[in-house]
């Protein structure tokens, strides 16, 4: 139909070629929609009659319920449903639905309409997965581990404290997705094929009706500029590399040598010859989609760092990027948090793993700095304490006199204040008195877990205040055709 220019048709291995009927699929609610709201903007300014936007609108509206034939010669949906419009109502009234429009303004306004909805559906799946971390951080205040540095054991530490870690992460990647919605929810319909119209459209009118917050101004940037996917892919990305990493460490901590955690069967696999086995094949995955993903980023800032200024039909290439993006994504959020909710803690396991080793040495190490004495003297001390009971095979409770006066030689320390300090040092004494803001001491837990949900509960709010603006705007729009075509 586009084709008029040209004398011959595509050929079935060109039309292959060049066709994204099939990645289109993913957008033809909003092109329907757009194409609604631009047909009644040409109505309200006169460009076209009541009677021919009625057939349009009637014809757009029935289209809704279609199931749509991707054999078709079409080379992309928004040809397809022009052609569909046009036979439905003839091509006196159909034929004017693509006045002052392009298939350039139109590709990127779906896309634009897709993302928005999308970045709505992972905020509230992020809170989702977040509200999960927090409500089990609030049943293991107590359930002591020890924390991780270069995978050596550094602190000890509560299990709470780790997962309100991830939360916080997750958080940021709510608000990297809240910032980047406010750059996609612009308006570029109307902007035409690059230069604008002579026609005298009414650009802010489409957007009001689409439940945009403003429009896309310059007509070469509305139709060019692919930055808001690259932007928004780029924050999926960071987000799969956030749950990446608790992907790995439950991977980690599921197996015999840790079993710090055991896993649903729901969320694991048999070997195909090793009937013992319960392998974590969904958390692997999502390792595996993570880095999908990243290429996914990469495909899309390939494609748009050499384009020309205007609109090229390499960008077509981008679409399924997006969509196989926001798909891996969301289904990641609600799986981990189903493995999350479903999660067996081994306590018994992680503070024995934490008693094994010698993570009060710091603890006692500021002790000694509480008494006035500089840290880089306790800091010897403590590792010399360190060093004995670990040649000696015995906790650092369990050193003799003599060997603390060993650590105490060379400084003017008194070795029965080491004594004392030692014997009063527990790994429960080190989370009591933890208690530098945002610590993983036992009273920081309770306050940042209350944090939590307040700030859960407030985004909540947000997000569902975005999706009223636009289910809002679109029942406006309804009852606008409603009132039109009945």
């Amino acid at each position: 139909m586009y084709r008029s220019r040209l004398g011959n048709d595509l050929s079935d291995i060109t039309l292959d070629y060049v066709s994204s009927i099939d990645d289109d699929s993913e957008i033809i609610l909003f092109d329907i929609l757009g194409s609604q709201a631009h047909v009644l903007m040409l109505q309200e300014i006169k460009i076209i009659t009541t009677n021919d936007a009625k057939k349009i609108l009637t014809a757009l509206e029935s289209l809704k319920n279609e199931k749509f034939d991707s054999t078709s010669n079409a080379e992309d949906i928004h040809e397809l449903i022009e052609s569909l419009v046009i036979k439905k109502a003839g091509m006196a009234s159909g034929g004017k639905m693509h006045t002052a429009r392009s298939r350039n303004d139109q590709v990127t306004l779906d896309i634009r309409m897709k993302i928005r909805n999308d970045i709505n559906i992972l905020c509230i799946c992020l809170l989702d997965t977040t509200e999960a971390l927090v409500s089990l951080a609030k049943n293991h205040q107590k359930t002591i581990m020890p924390l991780y540095t270069h995978l050596q054991q550094a602190q000890v530490g509560l299990f709470s404290h780790y997962l309100l870690a991830h939360a916080d992460a997750l958080f940021r990647d709510f608000e990297r997705l809240s910032d980047a919605y406010v750059r996609v929810n612009e308006s570029p319909l109307g902007a035409g094929p690059v230069g604008g119209t002579s026609i005298p459209i009414d650009r802010h009118s489409t957007a009001k009706m689409l439940g945009f917050s403003g429009i896309v101004e310059n007509s070469i940037d509305a139709t060019s500029t692919r930055d808001f996917v690259a932007e928004y892919v780029a924050t999926i990305a960071i987000l799969m590399t956030n749950l990446s990493r608790i992907a790995e460490d439950f991977v980690l901590w599921s197996t015999s040598e840790f079993s710090f955690i055991e896993l649903s069967d729901e969320f694991t696999s048999p070997s195909s010859v090793m009937p013992q086995k319960k392998n974590p094949d969904i958390l692997e995955l999502t390792r595996g989609k993570t880095a999908e993903i990243i290429g996914n980023l990469t495909a899309i800032l390939s494609t748009i760092k050499g384009l020309p200024t205007g609109y090229g039909r390499d960008l077509q290439q981008i679409k399924s990027s997006i969509w196989s993006t926001s798909k891996t994504s969301i289904s990641t959020l609600l799986i981990l948090k189903s493995i999350l909710l479903t999660l067996h803690v081994n306590e018994k396991q992680m503070k024995k793993a934490t008693e094994s080793s010698y993570l009060i040495a710091i603890d006692i190490a500021e002790k000694l700095v509480l008494r006035k004495i500089p840290f880089r003297t306790t800091h010897k001390i403590a590792g010399s304490l360190v060093q004995q009971a670990h040649n000696s095979k015995k906790p650092l409770n369990k050193l003799t006199n003599n060997e603390i006066k060993k650590s105490v030689q060379g400084t003017k320390v008194d070795q029965n204040i080491v004594s004392e300090i030692i014997k009063s040092t527990t790994i429960v004494s080190s989370l009591t008195d933890r208690i530098s803001f945002g610590s993983s001491g036992y009273a920081e837990q309770k306050r940042m877990i209350e944090d939590r949900i307040k700030k859960i509960n407030d985004y909540r709010t947000n997000t569902t205040k975005r999706e009223n603006e636009i289910s809002n705007a679109f029942e406006s729009m309804a009852e606008k055709i409603s009132v039109l075509i009945k």
